[in-house]
């Protein structure tokens, strides 16, 4: 039987049309495994005056110190100029870091160089950002989350473009091209799923006109989701997997090592185990998931810096966390060869969304939609003009 090649598969530009360049930080020091550091650093650099604060702020071209700028949509930074800030810090909000790396930021658009407040307008629950890492002799790894990601490099891809779950990203006329071939109406987040199963190099993303595959494909890209969101019920492992803490991890660890033959992990002389082969082994762009995860905790900032303020200890919820990063990589390492394996047959190519009329698609699709629901704070509080 010849090999299906996909050569006429829709490419994931197409499918999830309107896409955001990354937000970019330009400094890293907004950005955090823990809370409490973040607050710590606001309240260092609003202690700060003249030049100290200038350089606790690590200015660029973008952002400095006499930067007016409006507020984040939803988000409680404030708009005066830095230079004359004070007060408590904006709360931290949950963000993915690094590709399986949830940790926390100062939600200010004075310290962000691009914030892309067009992602803060249609963030919220019902959300979900897709992004791709590039997989070497492989399809690329969709990202999905429900948190902002951080992750430079890739586009961001929301799946709404509005918030409240309503307008999806996806070319108009295509739930109802697919209803017709498949028998039923998929929702938007079925199609993300489907996505997510069945990416093929090139982000190319064969569909098909077969309503069994279609349910099969789904349900593999469902468990891919949840398990990447996590905004749910936990998951575990069953009885007998689930890593647990067999010897207490040190106040501060400084290296990680993988025993294979234990399947332990072990932080110094802590050790946790069973941890999975799958789970050691996944990679995101080509590095290894849980090192990434372990050295954004343990990375001394330069002296003197606000990066420098960090967790005294080892906390608790890291250790919480870490296990549940084990748990998730240990699944996920389950449903991706299920999912590379995935055989699409039925195949709706691109030349028949062309002759539906789904694609070429709409310019308009591929911009932000007018999101005029909320007012938002210009620069010194005057009110923003969207």
């Amino acid at each position: 039987m010849p090999s299906v090649t996909h050569d006429d598969a829709p490419p994931l530009a197409d499918l999830m049309p309107w896409s955001v360049a990354p937000p970019r930080l330009g400094r890293g020091w907004p950005a955090a495994p823990d809370p409490a550091s973040l607050k710590a650093r606001w309240d260092a650099l609003v202690k700060a005056e003249g030049p100290d604060r200038e350089a606790l702020l690590e200015p660029t071209r973008s952002r400095t110190l006499h930067t007016a700028v409006g507020r984040l949509p939803g988000a409680s930074g404030g708009t005066e100029k830095l230079l004359r800030a004070g007060g408590p810090c904006p709360q931290p909000v949950r963000v993915l870091r690094a590709p399986f790396d949830e940790q926390w930021l100062i939600p200010d658009h004075r310290l962000i160089d691009a914030a892309r407040p067009e992602l803060w307008r249609v963030a919220d629950e019902r959300q979900v950002f897709v992004t791709e890492t590039a997989e070497a002799g492989a399809p690329p790894l969709l990202l999905a989350t429900s948190r902002l990601p951080l992750l430079g490099g890739a586009r961001v891809r929301p799946l709404f473009r509005r918030p409240g779950g309503t307008e999806p990203n996806l070319p108009p006329g295509l739930l109802d091209h697919l209803a017709a071939r498949l028998g039923r109406r998929p929702d938007p987040l079925d199609v993300l799923a489907w996505t997510v199963a069945a990416v093929r190099e090139g982000s190319r993303v064969p569909l098909t006109a077969d309503p069994a595959l279609w349910e099969y494909g789904v349900g593999l890209g469902r468990r891919a989701l949840w398990l990447m969101r996590r905004d749910g019920e936990r998951p575990k492992l069953p009885g007998g997997r689930r890593p647990y803490v067999r010897a207490p991890l040190p106040a501060r660890p400084l290296t990680l090592r993988y025993d294979r033959d234990e399947e332990a992990l072990y932080l110094d002389e802590g050790r946790v185990s069973p941890v999975p082969p799958g789970a050691w082994d996944f990679e995101a762009g080509g590095v290894r998931v849980l090192e990434q995860w372990f050295a954004a905790r343990t990375a001394e900032g330069e002296p003197g810096t606000l990066a420098a303020i960090r967790p005294a200890g080892w906390p608790q919820a890291w250790t919480s966390e870490l296990l549940e990063l084990i748990t998730v990589l240990a699944l996920l390492a389950e449903v991706r060869p299920r999912c590379r394996e995935l055989t699409v047959t039925a195949e709706i190519t691109a030349a028949e969304l062309r002759a539906a009329g789904v694609l070429p698609v709409p310019s308009a699709a591929r911009r932000p939609a007018s999101v005029l629901d909320g007012r938002e704070e210009g620069p010194e509080g005057q009110l923003a003009l969207l």
